[in-house]
């Protein structure tokens, strides 16, 4: 079974980012890939299940859920962080491309994280 602290730090990473869909939507909306529609209202709604999910990582009775919520999260979302890295899509004007690319490679780990708490 995966350990209380790394439990934490995703609980609070997801937290952080669900928040951040909030306060900057419009930078989260350019990565929406141009065939999904209503980009600002997927920003909203995945913002608030990864803020759920987060938060639910540290409820015991909704662990599980949450967990497995946060999987198919990573999995829903990755076309997005595809899109950012095949149209060049950064978080700032001056991210560097290859910065868009090497981040691919977490999403399964983010996933394998996730489902340590099921």
């Amino acid at each position: 079974m995966a350990g209380m602290i790394p439990r934490y730090v995703l609980a609070g990473f997801m937290v952080l980012m669900g928040v951040l869909h909030f306060v900057a939507p419009k930078g989260f909306a350019r990565t929406i890939p141009s065939f999904l529609p209503a980009p600002m209202a997927l920003v909203y709604i995945s913002g608030v299940f990864e803020a759920l999910g987060g938060a639910g990582l540290l409820v015991p009775a909704v662990q599980h859920w949450a967990a497995w919520g946060l999987v198919a999260l990573y999995v829903a979302v990755f076309p997005a962080n595809v899109n950012m890295a095949v149209k060049n899509i950064g978080f700032t004007k001056t991210t560097p491309r290859w910065m868009l690319w090497a981040r691919l490679p977490f999403q399964p780990a983010l996933i394998v994280w996730a489902w340590l708490y099921t």
